[in-house]
């Protein structure tokens, strides 16, 4: 059984970064995003839904992310999906999911032109355009191939166990 635990996210910073150091000397940032997602109800009217995610950084990008990630920036996640378990004094169970970010892309954010009015940072100027944890680089056509057999494995296990497809 292939196992996978992908997960794209894009949307805004609704707070600033917080970095912080764990007892082992590794950095890591955290990133409050909102996600929106409109959609169209029954009776014909667009209604809009918002998701937080808290999203975590580790490492060089815990860095870049803290100096290029302002609050309101939007943002696009590539990460995977991490659940932390807990029991508290009182012997409670808790559990809490967080995206562990592989992989960031900043969208351009608005600066300011002297009157005031907003301008749109241009390609080239001081901020990135994406963020990783170092890995190098997958070409269109390598990513293509392991999209294309991650879906080959996950229909051949679907037949193999007859799971209704919805």
């Amino acid at each position: 059984m292939n196992c996978l635990n992908q997960i794209i996210l894009e949307g805004n910073l609704v707070r600033q970064p917080e970095k912080k150091t764990l007892p082992t000397g590794a950095a890591v940032c955290t990133l409050p995003i909102a996600v929106n997602r409109r959609y169209k109800t029954g009776d014909g009217s667009y209604a809009e839904d918002v998701s937080y995610f808290d999203v975590d950084a580790f490492g060089n990008l815990a860095d870049v992310c803290v100096k290029w990630c302002p609050k309101g920036r939007g943002i696009r996640v590539v990460g995977r999906l991490k659940q932390n378990r807990w029991k508290d004094e009182e012997g409670k169970s808790h559990s809490r999911v967080k995206v562990i970010a592989e992989h960031i892309e900043f969208k351009p954010f608005l600066k300011k032109n002297p009157d005031g009015s907003p301008a749109l940072q241009k390609e080239g100027e001081d901020s990135p355009k994406s963020a990783d944890l170092g890995t190098p680089p997958l070409s269109k056509k390598k990513k293509l191939a392991m999209l294309a057999e991650a879906a080959a494995a996950a229909q051949h296990e679907q037949e193999a166990n007859d799971i209704p497809v919805f």
